[in-house]
């Protein structure tokens, strides 16, 4: 489990700040819900034509749209995606392979030259 954890901690962390954020959004939506519901004089409703649902679904799509949207694709895509010699992409493990292959023949044939000497 700890592996897992260390292995995956990047997915984690922004999960539990995800579902973190979510939570406090919901939370304080509803105090201000209730809060605007008493000023009419109505009593708040969780569901309902009127109910607090449709207000929080509206909030929490206005920000997965902006926010967590665009994080959430950074994140995936770059875990996923290669764009070669990008800062937030590594090379594939193949192409690092042929790379240290290519190098030990030259050092190889460098040293070979040079043993003839």
């Amino acid at each position: 489990m700890a592996k897992l954890l260390k292995e995956h901690s990047l997915s984690v962390v922004l999960a539990g700040l995800f579902i973190g954020s979510w939570l406090l959004q919901s939370v304080t939506g509803w105090v201000e819900f209730v809060s605007e519901q008493q000023a009419h004089g109505e009593a708040a409703q969780l569901f309902g034509s009127s109910g607090y649902f449709w207000s929080w679904m509206q909030a929490t799509f206005e920000n997965w749209q902006s926010e967590f949207l665009q994080l959430f694709a950074m994140v995936v895509l770059t875990a996923f995606l290669i764009h070669k010699s990008s800062a937030e992409s590594r090379d594939g493990d193949e192409e690092l392979k042929i790379a240290v292959l290519r190098i030990e023949e030259r050092l190889i044939e460098m040293d070979e030259k040079g043993g003839k000497k």
